[in-house]
């Protein structure tokens, strides 16, 4: 696929991209990133699947059993954002974990695992707290308009967690499943930004270029965008000076 670059960034040396080591993860396209406390490599996984490796440690978000996770290392760290399957996976889980694992989520994602994987850590939308030396920001994720009825959204608000992950001063958000909700708009000085976009349960490729055109990320990744073609969202941001990259992601078309 296409990936739009931003001159500026290129020529600063700030993003430089490769493939990833077999050993590590095969058939992935992983970018890295030089944060203010070093290298941050991005590797994304499947629709909402994610895997970052910072200091010698593997965060993984949103893992999901659909994927092939065949060699690719145990978490340190392990976000969750909200209850669905593709995103909740306790199966998938059950591998990842290590004895010093963390899980960071919700509480409604703590409830619904109800002890299967330890004791996840809880983060409430609005709050921040600090595991690995990483700042987490929990954002809300929801419906304005989408769901069964007009009183039923697919996603409520406060049940799930979009992510902002602090790696000194880069800034990396994690939507999950959500509209361009204020919250969203109001994100300040993000660096990249994964944004899923597959209506009916979130917006559109074109109102996710629309929303992140709100909060201007230096980076943008689509993620979690089954159905949807990707070059409407990168059409979306020609001229904004956003760098979008659009990965063939496992399992979406």
């Amino acid at each position: 696929m296409k990936v739009l670059l931003t001159s500026s960034l290129a020529l600063a040396g700030f993003v430089t991209c490769h493939m990833a080591s077999a050993a590590v993860a095969p058939n992935k396209q992983s970018d890295t990133i030089q944060t203010s406390k070093g290298p941050l490599k991005i590797t994304p996984l499947y629709h909402g699947s994610v895997m970052l490796e910072f200091n010698g440690k593997i965060i993984h978000v949103d893992p999901w059993g659909n994927a092939d996770y065949t060699g690719l290392p145990q978490a340190d760290m392990i976000l969750i954002s909200h209850t669905h399957a593709d995103h909740m996976d306790p199966v998938l889980l059950k591998t990842l974990l290590k004895p010093s694992t963390i899980i960071v989520t919700s509480e409604a994602v703590n409830d619904t695992l109800n002890g299967c994987c330890g004791v996840p850590e809880t983060i409430r939308n609005g709050e921040k707290k600090t595991y690995m030396d990483v700042e987490i920001e929990a954002v809300a994720m929801y419906n304005l308009k989408f769901g069964p009825t007009p009183e039923k959204p697919w996603h409520h608000k406060g049940i799930g967690n979009g992510y902002v992950l602090n790696f000194g001063t880069t800034r990396v958000y994690f939507s999950g499943d959500t509209e361009c909700v204020p919250e969203m708009k109001a994100l300040k000085n993000i660096t990249v930004a994964f944004i899923a976009m597959n209506p009916p349960r979130t917006q559109s490729a074109t109102d996710a270029a629309a929303c992140v055109k709100e909060f201007h990320p230096q980076i943008a990744y689509p993620y979690h965008y089954r159905g949807q073609n990707t070059q409407d969202f990168a059409d979306g941001l020609k001229g904004s000076g956003i760098e979008v990259r659009l990965r063939k992601l496992e399992g979406e078309q």
